[in-house]
């Protein structure tokens, strides 16, 4: 499987699957069949209301559906990705999203900004542009994606309870380490998603690095006969346990 490197905020590379070309291809059809079949209900409506009596050269009726028809067009992408956390209806089924390049959600101006871009990836250059520039660019990114600093990966399969970051603990858990609650959700779940890459890739630098920042966030050294990945995994169990506790 094809990944690209995202450096996180916390400065710790974690490798993502990324969206295949076929896959952004097809989620790009999936959108464009659902304004094609959306054409159609249009055609058929208007033959059926002339047919009717209901419209006629006077109303205002139509041009009111065409203005809506194609306002929904040019800003059904921004406007489904700011809403849907980077995904439109298309990705969504072929289950991709856009993300920034440091792992997070990207803003609304990066959408705005590889919205915008679309005109040279797509209505510009024949719809190919955006196409060939994903195919050959080091993190699979279109133009839009270049100048906002975002890219497209493929999303996590259904999640099962085992690989969820915020476990309920058990009540007579003990605590190890009390200033957990310093940390946030988002350290938390990064926390996690080191650990699972790790089981993918069995890459234990990113354990290292991850235990090494955490302990100096937390201003702690990895107590004796507790190894990194034990270390991470108590942080992770601490904080549930506090955050719950607070809750």
């Amino acid at each position: 499987m094809e990944t690209i490197k995202v450096n996180t905020s916390q400065h710790v590379d974690i490798d993502y699957p990324v969206a295949g070309l076929g896959e952004r291809i097809s989620a790009r059809l999936i959108d464009l069949g659902i304004f094609l079949a959306l054409y159609v209900i249009f055609i058929l409506f208007v033959a059926a209301a002339g047919l009717s009596g209901l419209v006629d050269g006077s109303t205002y009726l139509i041009p009111i559906i065409i203005g809506i028809y194609a306002a929904g067009y040019i800003f059904y992408n921004l406007v489904c990705e700011i809403f849907m956390n980077g995904q439109c209806v298309g990705k969504r089924l072929m289950k991709i999203k856009v993300i920034s390049l440091d792992g997070s959600q990207p803003t609304i101006g990066q959408y705005f900004i590889r919205w915008l871009f679309r005109l040279v990836d797509f209505a510009l250059t024949a719809q190919v542009g955006g196409l060939i520039c994903v195919a050959i660019s080091e993190k699979k990114q279109r133009i839009g994606d270049i100048v906002a600093g975002t890219t497209v990966i493929k999303t996590v399969p259904n999640t099962e309870f085992g690989h969820i970051a915020f476990h309920p603990v058990e009540e007579e858990y003990v605590p190890v380490f009390n200033n957990v609650t310093i940390l946030n959700d988002r350290d938390i779940e990064l926390i996690h998603e080191v650990i699972s890459t790790y089981y993918k890739t069995h890459n234990t630098e990113l354990i290292y690095t991850m235990s090494e920042k955490v302990s100096k966030l937390l201003v702690i050294t990895v107590p004796e006969g507790m190894n990194e990945m034990e270390f991470l995994k108590t942080v992770i169990k601490d904080y549930n346990y506090q955050t719950a506790i607070a809750q």
